[in-house]
């Protein structure tokens, strides 16, 4: 019975001890500075995603389908193809832009529909659809979300935290609004 009672608790410690050792790398701590640039950035992101020209343009976007656009279509357009250029110049993209540039934390700003696609952003994203991705898959089930590390930003290469905020109509997540935190 003793042996028992040994090796269970053994096993318990093990298991625990496995399973902190086994945890997620978004399960670490963020230096105390960026996280607290995450925190004010998730407020903003959701005042933002709450704004009524916001929730218009995802709205417009869920509308209608994305007329063939891929990942690999984008990626093979352009920074002068009409497509790329219409995008950041409409008026939702003029408007995320200039939240991104009134805010020194934040170096880019991404809103995407129900889908994952792209409605608008403040510089031109890697990727057209980001559906399966943390960043997008999170905050479209309604709740805010932020990484739990530093990596590159594959759209501008600074070191970021990602962070994204549901866009909200009617009670319902219709789309994400995504930024990149400067880690720095």
């Amino acid at each position: 019975m003793k042996r028992k009672l040994c090796l269970a608790s053994f096993l318990a410690i093990f298991t625990t001890t496995l399973a902190g050792l086994a945890a997620p790398a978004w399960a670490s701590d963020l230096p105390a500075d960026v996280q607290a640039k995450v925190e004010k950035a998730k407020k903003r992101l959701v005042e933002l995603a709450a704004d009524p020209g916001v929730v218009a343009a995802v709205r417009e976007a869920n509308s209608h389908d994305a007329a063939g656009m891929t990942n690999g279509k984008w990626v093979d357009l352009g920074d002068a193809d009409p497509a790329v250029k219409a995008l950041l110049a409409s008026k939702i993209s003029v408007q995320i832009a200039k939240w991104e540039q009134a805010d020194d934390a934040v170096n880019k700003l991404v809103l995407r529909d129900q889908k994952g696609n792209l409605v608008a952003a403040s510089v031109r994203p890697l990727i057209f659809n980001n559906a399966s991705r943390p960043v997008f898959a999170n905050p479209i089930k309604g709740q805010v979300w932020a990484a739990g590390e530093i990596k590159p930003d594959t759209s501008t290469q600074i070191p970021s935290v990602h962070v994204a905020a549901p866009v909200i109509d009617g009670g319902k997540a219709i789309g994400v609004l995504q930024a990149g935190v400067t880690a720095k």
